[in-house]
């Protein structure tokens, strides 16, 4: 009887060693295989990347502000801006945040924000 009981529970040991993996992998965000990156470009731009190196082409879209003298009262004035790009397996495409809308004014570049999901094509 304790053999007929082991053999059972190492049957169903060894059946969840070999589907638990594959249910795990199923349930796999894009958030695993997807990146964001920032850097400066010059002196009035930052350029967002988003990179792609998930096994499925995806959709992203990326948005930001670009805030003109931001420590004014009277002078400051927010300028929205976004993009949008498809990636395929293994590439990475950028968007230019540029604060030339802003002149001589100090800037700033905030409330950057990405996301992305499948490709439904």
């Amino acid at each position: 009887m304790r053999s007929r009981n082991w053999a059972r529970w190492a049957t169903c040991a060894l059946a969840m060693m070999i589907c638990l993996p594959a249910i795990a992998d199923s349930k796999k965000s894009l958030s695993t295989c997807t990146s964001f990156n920032q850097s400066d470009k010059g002196e009035d731009k930052v350029e967002l990347t988003i990179s792609n190196r998930c096994s499925v082409p995806v959709d992203c879209s990326l948005s930001w502000r670009v805030v003109c003298a931001p420590d004014s009262k009277k002078r400051r004035a927010v300028h929205a801006g976004s993009a949008r790009m498809t990636l395929g397996d293994a590439t990475s495409q950028s968007a230019d945040a540029s604060a030339a809308v802003c002149g001589a004014d100090s800037w700033a570049i905030d409330n950057i924000q990405w996301a992305c999901q499948p490709n439904k094509e």
